[in-house]
């Protein structure tokens, strides 16, 4: 069994940053794929970003390229994703998820484990 769970959502102003974190309880946390997923109300859960269990590879979805970065730090059994330019439409509300075997693709259907959720609103 892994918990995640899922810090530093806020409201921020279009333009600033925010640096969410989801903590990872258990000892096999590199075994895991690491994804952030987000939903807008009426809308499906999509995939942000997402990185392999050694953190040597990272996917990111082409509405946030340039602007959000993930990234792990196995020792600490935590992931990050630093989101910087935030706009309003990257209002939602921010899931991470692990998916067993260490290797992307992360997927909603691939996803063992998930945290609660951190709202992220962006004002105009």
């Amino acid at each position: 069994q892994v918990q995640l769970v899922e810090s530093g959502g806020g409201l921020v102003q279009a333009g600033g940053s925010l640096r969410l974190s989801c903590a990872a309880s258990g000892r096999t946390f590199s075994r895991y794929a690491m994804g952030w997923f987000r939903q807008a109300p009426g809308k499906e859960r999509e995939l942000v970003a997402a990185i392999s269990g050694s953190g040597s590879v990272t996917y990111h979805v082409d509405s946030v390229k340039g602007r959000f970065t993930i990234s792990r730090d196995n020792a600490k059994n935590t992931v990050y994703l630093q989101m910087n330019s935030l706009k309003p439409e990257d209002t939602a509300v921010y899931y991470c998820a692990a998916s067993s075997g260490s290797s992307l693709p992360v997927t909603i259907g691939r996803a063992d484990y998930w945290g609660q959720g951190t709202q992220v609103t962006v004002s105009s």
